[in-house]
């Protein structure tokens, strides 16, 4: 797979393009990662008859279509797309260039309410509405502890995520212990990421649509408060209040992307990384873009997880793992030739 990043670290290099036509061409990817999962399985469906089988749900294709790989498909993409725009949200609201969806604990606390019920042989259905409650709990009690007596800032929120993230995690390890046959292989998958049990909802498409809209209507004042929280002061940027509407906005994004797909790594670490080098620190354009290639992302890496050994499937957080490692390196290192030229 090295030739992804390399692929990659080309299209760095050689884009000089205006960002409306590369917003097109992640648009394309999109629809073009989206056409092939929906296409790839045990049965081949044509990309050219996959319009006929969206508009008939009865015929043989549309049942496959529908009941198996669309909502996988869909999932996939507003599980990548929330995990990208957190991670860019993240980078600024800490101030850290390493922060991902998970750092502040958020993804632990649902996990540790879904392992529970799955412990017990709890519905599909079920385990989601439990990493729902777990992600609301652990979204409570980040922020009861980080904002404290009405002091906020970007290291205490850092720690406050990473001391909650330890626990949750302590506590994933116990549970783990205690589990056994088909209930640890369940926990193992949805620790690493599956799309196989994904049922997306309106609520899902509710919180990326609303939250995308209150982060691009908060785009300038989160370019100013990446140059500093004083410079955004003096700017007029209500810093406390920004920072509080950011955070709800990353904590809800993770709440309904874990909720979706389990923890798959590294897509909100790497992809606003890449979306900088290629379209700018401007959140403007940083955003959008950033969603577009999560997304496709994300779709891309189930999909070769369905093909590569089938009938086996590996978890998608495994992909984006091997694929996101060699791509971060990639970055890092042009970042690092960038700043030393």
């Amino acid at each position: 797979m090295l030739f992804i990043p390399l692929f990659s670290l080309r299209i760095i290099q050689i884009v000089t393009l205006r960002y409306p036509v590369f917003l097109v061409l992640l648009l394309a990817a999109a629809i073009a990662a989206t056409l092939w999962s929906l296409s790839t399985g045990s049965m081949e469906i044509a990309p050219g008859e996959i319009i006929g089988a969206l508009a008939n749900p009865d015929s043989r294709h549309g049942m496959v279509v529908h009941e198996l790989r669309l909502p996988r498909t869909v999932g996939g993409f507003l599980a990548g797309s929330l995990l990208a725009l957190t991670g860019a949200i993240l980078q600024v609201l800490l101030r850290n260039p390493l922060a991902d969806p998970y750092v502040l604990g958020i993804s632990g606390g649902a996990s540790v309410a879904a392992l529970a019920v799955i412990m017990v042989g709890a519905s599909a259905s079920l385990v989601m509405g439990a990493a729902a409650a777990g992600a609301g709990i652990a979204t409570a009690l980040v922020f009861l502890l980080a904002y404290g007596r009405g002091v906020w800032s970007s290291t205490r929120l850092l720690l406050t995520g990473v001391v909650l993230a330890s626990g949750w995690g302590a506590l994933i390890s116990f549970m783990l212990s205690l589990s056994r046959g088909q209930e640890i292989h369940s926990m193992l998958f949805w620790l690493m990421g599956d799309l196989a049990g994904s049922r997306p909802g309106p609520g899902s498409l509710a919180v990326l649509l609303v939250g995308f809209a209150v982060c691009a209507f908060h785009a300038r004042d989160m370019n100013l408060l990446s140059g500093g929280e004083m410079r955004a002061q003096s700017l007029g940027v209500a810093v406390n209040r920004l920072r509080i509407t950011l955070f709800l906005c990353a904590s809800a994004f993770t709440a309904a992307a874990v909720v979706l797909a389990g923890t798959i790594g590294f897509v909100g670490l790497v992809v606003p990384h890449m979306m900088r080098l290629i379209a700018g620190g401007d959140h403007r354009g940083l955003l959008p873009a950033s969603a577009l290639c999560g997304g496709a992302l994300v779709v891309f890496a189930d999909t070769l997880a369905r093909t590569v050994i089938a009938p086996q499937q590996p978890p998608v957080g495994v992909v984006t793992a091997l694929i996101g490692v060699p791509l971060f390196l990639v970055l890092l290192r042009k970042t690092l030739s960038a700043g030393l030229s």
